[in-house]
């Protein structure tokens, strides 16, 4: 977009259809932003705008509406977010921090952003192809049944059944828990499993090989389980305010495809970021039929191998989140979502959390809740206050 003043006039645009959801006049963006031009001026940029795709005339004597694209650069032109009010970060903190375990706080994080944003909140827990081994409980359950109650540093719990011909004494199972745990305790699932082959050559524990083999072969699939995560879901309800009843059907199936979101939601929380980057998709960036008219933003939490250990580096604020202009010829053409210009190096997120609206939502109010409730959530799992 070559002319500044082009620019400010589709940001004005965009701006006053999101909050009024009705096309918009070149009379109303001249009288009520501050651009220091006439109407007509104003009318004309409008019709060049139009012809560069970034608006468009839903009926010939009717105002004009941003475009996918119109949305597009809006967003990439975003310099900063703004900042959640003070009662809205504070309500995040008080309500949260009620929460019992971890997916108690998934639960309340879904409802609460969705009560933020009037859309639907996303969350996923953490995978635990992503998580690191913790703690690892041997309980008998039966003559020749073990139970391995694994835990992570994420918070997840695993339980896997473990056959044994005959069932070693108490003190054997002591024994090889505790060597279990310090040989794997902070390790990935992959590492663990490698370490369980140490454990299986070890003397000390030749009577209980077949049990270290299953143990083996439990992390092996741990590590391998991408699609482990549970998926929190909130504020439906909120999208049969918002959009025509045209718009539903195929919203709402997308929304049943929680293998679908979650493959989207999470290649978009990674995408070229780590941790507390916000990504936004707009309609045909999201690659899905059902969500071809709505828009999503979302972020990852956590970081992979490092929940319980990597300090959390954030603003002073939890909206403080800058965000890169595209260059001008990346706007015009389509192009992949882009993300926020914050990189974390501790590691991939565990999961994600997201907003779906629609392509009229609060972009600005929408990145900042997504922001702080990730940051909420990588604390959580760091075990520190938000604000460290």
């Amino acid at each position: 977009m070559r002319q500044s003043r082009r620019l400010l006039v589709l940001r004005a645009v965009v701006e006053d259809y999101i909050r009024s959801q009705e096309p918009v006049g070149s009379n109303a963006i001249a009288h009520r932003h501050d651009l220091g031009v006439s109407s007509a001026t104003v009318r004309n940029d409008m019709a060049a705008l139009e012809d560069e795709g970034y608006l468009t005339q839903p009926h010939t004597s009717a105002g004009r509406v941003p475009t996918e694209k119109g949305y597009r650069y809006f967003v990439d032109q975003l310099a900063t977010v703004v900042p959640l009010s003070e009662a809205q970060r504070r309500g995040i903190g008080e309500f949260l921090s009620g929460s019992a375990n971890l997916q108690d706080t998934l639960q309340r994080a879904a409802r609460l952003l969705a009560q933020i944003t009037g859309q639907v909140a996303v969350i996923a827990s953490p995978s635990l192809s992503k998580s690191a081994l913790r703690h690892v409980e041997l309980v008998t359950v039966a003559m020749n049944v073990l139970l391995a109650v694994v835990v992570t540093d994420t918070g997840r719990v695993a339980q896997h059944t473990l056959s044994v011909a005959v069932m070693p004494s108490t003190e054997s199972i002591a024994r090889f828990t505790e060597a279990l745990n310090a040989a794997c305790s902070g390790l990935s699932f992959a590492q663990a499993a490698q370490r369980m082959q140490a454990l299986e050559n070890d003397q000390r524990f030749v009577g209980l090989a077949p049990l270290t083999v299953q143990l083996e072969h439990a992390f092996v699939s741990m590590a391998d389980d991408e699609n482990a995560s549970e998926l929190y879901m909130s504020g439906a309800s909120h999208l049969a305010h918002q959009r025509s009843a045209a718009d539903l059907a195929p919203l709402f199936d997308a929304l049943e495809e929680q293998v679908v979101l979650m493959k989207l939601m999470s290649a978009l929380s990674e995408e070229s970021l780590r941790g507390d980057g916000v990504n936004v998709a707009i309609g045909s960036e999201t690659h899905t039929p059902g969500l071809l008219n709505a828009a999503v933003v979302t972020s990852g939490y956590g970081h992979a191998g490092h929940a319980a250990t990597t300090a959390v580096t954030a603003p002073d604020t939890a909206d403080d989140v800058s965000r890169p202009s595209l260059k001008e010829d990346g706007a015009a053409g389509a192009k992949e979502p882009t993300v926020a210009a914050v990189h974390d190096a501790a590691g991939d997120p565990v999961a994600f959390v997201g907003s779906i609206g629609p392509t009229h939502m609060d972009y600005a109010t929408t990145i900042a809740a997504v922001h702080a409730v990730a940051r909420y959530l990588t604390s959580f799992l760091a075990h520190e206050e938000p604000g460290e």
